[in-house]
């Protein structure tokens, strides 16, 4: 694990790198610039774009044009984040062990910052940088703009809180954080079908794969955050926060979750598994994926 850690830290660092000439190249004199990179330099892993460029190597695509393409998930992820802890929404004053975005600066600072956050991921995907044909670069702009928008990531965060001190089913958690959280996963893996021309159906079986990474991921989220607030003594606004939410620990107890969760990555390591060796990165990141701390 440890060499893939490395790996892991090797792929954040060039994200980062790629994303600060991005910043670079921007007009200096934009009043949003600090807020962005404060937002989008958060301390973050970059295990979207980690998964984009696990996932490409399956398919020998080249890594500069998997940086390029993880670097707009990144945005898009960081965009979601910021306005996620709005007021108006999970009201978290911190992020990371940082004040959000909206605490260092202002409520309408960070909805302008995630804004162009958002509309950055485009830009990168439709820039010169990314050296693909024009109709790769079109069909990587739409599908992520579904990712994103009301039939993906938003429609999530809507369901997200709009299931708040509600009775809601497993599968109706289970769709919610599909689209919350798995869709921009399923856009990674994806991505790479869309720049290898790879038919519908096996770009289904990717985007469908990459769904139920994500969908781990806030598994694990969730299960990681339950002991955390467990631990916590002091801080009940917190607590009673997560207690809100329609979450699978809320319905079906923490040790059911942890079950249903190994049994998630069984499944995806089996679809991975056909792959063969080039999987083997892809196989690893799920491992990360739930032997986080929880």
């Amino acid at each position: 694990m440890s060499g893939f850690l490395k790996k892991l830290n090797n792929i954040a660092n060039d994200t980062n790198s790629y994303l600060k000439k991005i910043f670079s190249s921007q007009k200096s004199n934009s009043y949003l610039l600090k807020p962005m990179k404060y937002g989008i330099f958060s301390g973050g892993k970059r295990f979207r774009s980690a998964i984009v460029i696990s996932t490409g190597k399956i398919y020998n695509i080249d890594y500069r044009t998997m940086i390029a393409v993880g670097s707009a998930i990144e945005c898009i992820h960081s965009y979601s984040l910021i306005h996620d802890d709005l007021p108006a929404m999970d009201n978290d004053d911190f992020r990371r062990g940082k004040p959000s975005v909206h605490k260092k600066f202002n409520e309408f600072i960070a909805i302008l910052a995630g804004n162009s956050l958002l509309t950055l991921g485009f830009e990168i995907l439709s820039g010169q940088k990314l050296k693909l044909p024009q109709n790769y670069k079109n069909d990587l702009i739409k599908t992520l703009s579904k990712c994103s928008g009301h039939l993906g990531l938003a429609g999530g965060q809507y369901s997200d809180l709009t299931f708040e001190n509600k009775n809601i089913s497993k599968k109706n958690i289970i769709n919610m954080q599909k689209k919350k959280t798995g869709e921009l996963f399923g856009f990674c893996c994806e991505s790479v079908a869309i720049i290898k021309g790879l038919k519908l159906a096996k770009r289904k079986k990717l985007k469908d794969l990459g769904i139920e990474i994500g969908l781990l991921f806030q598994i694990v989220d969730d299960l990681i955050d339950y002991k955390e607030d467990s631990s916590i003594v002091n801080n009940s606004n917190r607590i009673n926060k997560k207690i809100d939410k329609a979450t699978l620990i809320n319905l079906i107890g923490y040790k059911k979750t942890l079950i249903f969760a190994k049994k998630l990555k069984k499944k995806i390591n089996n679809k991975i598994k056909k792959y063969g060796p080039k999987g083997n990165d892809l196989l690893q990141s799920v491992d990360f994926i739930l032997n986080r701390k929880f």
